[in-house]
């Protein structure tokens, strides 16, 4: 059983560290996510879900203004921001010391809510390419992204569309070395569970989700009520709550360092039993 490295994130100034894992609460500013129950659009209830995550014990929202859902329908930049900055400036208000993820692809949409609203980290699906699906460059090219968050001085999360472990082991590492060589030093791995992988692939580097440790970053794992849990079980995502626990708590068990997650209390408490498990389990008897 892993035990996590202690990393720190650097969040405009405030070290949150990782040494136990956090929890990282969903807001869908979009009328399409694929979890119906996720979607918030309006003000008033973009800031009733932030006072939830914050009091079911997130410690960061990740707000997203598009869906990368498969099949989704891309909508223009300029109605991404749009969206995003309602909710952005909804959480401000609400709740005005919690850090704030922006889930966004494209560099403008990352630069203005940083630069405008704060955010103090970018979750960037699309492995800094800024295409969905993703249309990868060269291996010496630089993806534009990497040089935008460079330039903003936040953490960055990296997703991989790889569906081997051992490709996604390589490609992490190429992509961590163009980061570093930019001057990012606050880089979150995420395996991308969902993204260009099937259903079995999914499960066979959930399986393995210790191996990513060699690239000494922290984890990010994101499979709240995703398809690999319906369509294994044969149910919807409002069905996957139990699921989502089951893949939570081996994600842990492994080593992730951050769940991100639509179900913020149910996941905090898998965090605090897993870490219960892996003190006794350091303690001879």
């Amino acid at each position: 059983m892993p035990y996590p490295t202690e990393h720190t994130i650097n969040l405009c100034g405030r070290l949150l560290r990782l040494d136990r894992p956090i929890v990282m609460g969903i807001i869908n500013a979009t009328p399409d996510s694929f979890y119906s129950k996720s979607r918030v659009e309006a003000s008033h209830a973009i800031s009733q879900r932030a006072d939830e995550i914050v009091s079911e014990g997130g410690k960061i929202i990740d707000i997203g203004g598009c869906s990368t859902r498969p099949g989704f329908s891309e909508v223009d930049e300029s109605e991404e921001m749009s969206r995003l900055r309602v909710a952005l400036s909804s959480v401000r208000r609400s709740q005005p010391d919690i850090p704030v993820s922006v889930d966004t692809y494209r560099c403008d949409v990352a630069r203005m809510a940083v630069e405008e609203y704060g955010a103090s980290m970018v979750n960037d699906v699309s492995r800094g390419w800024c295409t969905m699906p993703p249309t990868p460059l060269g291996p010496d090219e630089v993806p534009p992204m990497f040089s935008i968050v460079a330039q903003l001085r936040v953490p960055y999360v990296l997703t991989s569309h790889c569906s081997t472990l051992s490709g996604m082991i390589s490609d992490l590492a190429l992509a961590v070395s163009q980061l570093r060589s930019l001057g990012v030093s606050d880089i979150i791995a995420d395996p991308g569970f969902g993204f260009g992988k099937t259903l079995e692939q999914n499960y066979s580097i959930l399986s393995h989700l210790e191996e990513l440790e060699a690239l000494g970053l922290p984890l990010l794992v994101g499979v709240s009520r995703k398809s690999m849990v319906t369509r294994l079980l044969e149910n919807s995502a409002e069905d996957a709550l139990n699921g989502t626990t089951v893949l939570h708590t081996a994600a842990l068990m492994s080593g992730a360092s951050i769940l991100r997650v639509h179900d913020v209390r149910q996941a905090v408490e898998v965090c605090k039993i897993v870490e219960e498990l892996k003190q006794k389990r350091a303690i001879p008897i």
